[in-house]
């Protein structure tokens, strides 16, 4: 290839001991032996170590806590929360099966773990990640339904429902990584490099499409439709501007929150009192819940948290995700045309690492019962230490 010709060149020049390339965007990783680099090179490694070390330790704990906090939090025993740890528990697979030996090939860029290892994580990768993105899927799917068909959906909305919601998950994405499994073959040899075998295009655009394209334009159609129906709550939910108050009003305590008034603004008898002052009769009472409308303030301030959590988890999503699967489904077509610098490869795909430690984040950050939920936990955990 030209690029392996390109690389032997410039090792060449450096006075370089050893040269490794892959198709994977791992080319030209060399083993200085001059200009004093090594030093500086051995630094680095150790920073980038750390780094990508903190934000394993990070996802595993975030979302560690997330399934703890459903399972101890009776509150929080829901099918929408169980979906939400489902995806917390996808996410710490992630952080236990993939980031760790992740960060071993990231820093060397040479796999010394064998073949067995090879596919075993491989298969790791490509099934938890798929299973990741398409939880957002059936999250966003659950919430489209429950928002839209609220009366009907309530009825289904169950703990059975989203266990097989779940299970649908873990079949498409055992079914996008196995494909590959069947034409690898063991090899004798030591491997350098572990990778998926790009010459088979049709898997790749099956794998690429079916982990990342079409459950982001369902996402993006799903939170397009609930963002339409969260704004016209908002808008119906909004108390108005209300006219002028009653001129002659008082008090009455014979309903629990809510205010009720007696106007004298309509028919009324004049009667003289034993006074001489006038009595008025056949007053009306009108009755104004401000429990009623301080319910409808918080209604609308919740739809419009909502709506814009929907907003950070979409574009979060999108962020970590797009750049990795653009890479992965244009190199295998365009081949020797593309070439790509090793550090961006690994920095797009753990990019895309990121957003399972991103989750846990947004999805319980933005709610309320997660947060106190949070709290109660941390202090527990303060008090038994």
């Amino acid at each position: 290839m030209e690029h392996l010709t390109e690389c032997q060149e410039v090792t060449d020049q450096l006075n370089v001991s050893q040269t490794n390339y892959s198709f994977d965007g791992r080319s030209c990783i060399t083993s200085l032996d001059s200009y004093g680099q090594e030093d500086v090179l051995s630094f680095s490694k150790i920073i980038l170590t750390v780094i990508l070390a903190l934000i394993t330790l990070a996802t595993l704990l975030s979302n560690a806590f997330v399934i703890t906090t459903v399972y101890q939090t009776r509150k929080l025993h829901t099918p929408a929360n169980y979906l939400i740890a489902s995806l917390a528990f996808t996410d710490l697979l992630v952080s236990i099966l993939v980031l760790p030996i992740a960060i071993v090939y990231t820093v060397t860029g040479k796999w010394t773990l064998g073949q067995i290892i090879c596919d075993m994580w491989l298969s790791s990768d490509i099934t938890c990640c798929t299973a990741s993105i398409l939880h957002l899927c059936v999250i966003a799917l659950d919430r489209y339904w429950a928002i839209t068909d609220a009366v009907e959906y309530t009825k289904k909305r169950t703990p059975k429902r989203a266990v097989v919601m779940i299970a649908l998950v873990w079949v498409f994405s055992i079914s996008i990584s196995m494909p590959p499994l069947f034409w690898r073959q063991s090899k004798a040899e030591e491997i350098a490099v572990c990778a998926v075998n790009t010459d088979h295009i049709l898997y790749t655009v099956y794998s690429t499409v079916g982990a990342f394209y079409i459950p982001t334009l369902l996402l993006i159609a799903l939170y397009g439709r609930i963002y339409v129906e969260a704004r016209s709550r908002i808008l119906k939910q909004s108390p108005k501007t209300t006219g002028k108050r009653l001129t002659k009003a008082h008090l009455i305590t014979d309903s629990p929150g809510s205010s009720s008034v007696s106007s004298t603004n309509s028919r009324t008898l004049e009667m003289p009192s034993d006074a001489g002052s006038p009595v008025y009769l056949n007053q009306v009472k009108v009755k104004v819940s401000d429990a009623l409308l301080e319910k409808k303030k918080i209604m609308a301030a919740r739809e419009r948290k909502a709506t814009k959590t929907l907003g950070v988890i979409l574009g979060a999503y999108i962020v970590c995700w797009l750049p990795f699967f653009i890479i992965s489904l244009v190199m295998p077509i365009c081949k020797d045309a593309c070439w790509f610098h090793p550090a961006i490869f690994d920095f797009f795909n753990w990019l895309g690492y990121l957003n399972s430690l991103i989750n846990p984040i947004i999805y319980t950050m933005s709610n309320e019962d997660f947060k106190q939920a949070f709290h109660k936990l941390i202090n527990r955990f303060k008090c038994s230490s």
